[in-house]
């Protein structure tokens, strides 16, 4: 798939409140996964920062700032 599809298919979502409540358990798990890295031990370091990592790119993608402000009223 095109990255242009892909950026204009996000920005469509970027419109539904669904969509931002979606995005906003990605953030919320991306801050879970950070206090689990806490207390992981050396092997599962790599694991836990890798999914660290991916939610980061998701959240980028999606301009989760942008997308927060945007659905404040409907976001909790």
């Amino acid at each position: 798939m095109p990255k242009n599809n892909l950026d204009e298919d996000i920005k469509m979502l970027s419109n539904h409140e669904t969509f931002a409540r979606f995005v906003q358990v990605i953030h919320a798990l991306r801050e879970e996964t950070i206090e689990e890295m806490h207390n992981a031990n050396y092997e599962q370091l790599q694991q836990v920062a890798g999914r660290i990592i991916t939610y980061d790119q998701i959240l980028r993608m999606t301009d989760w700032e942008v997308l927060r402000q945007r659905h404040s009223n409907s976001l909790n």
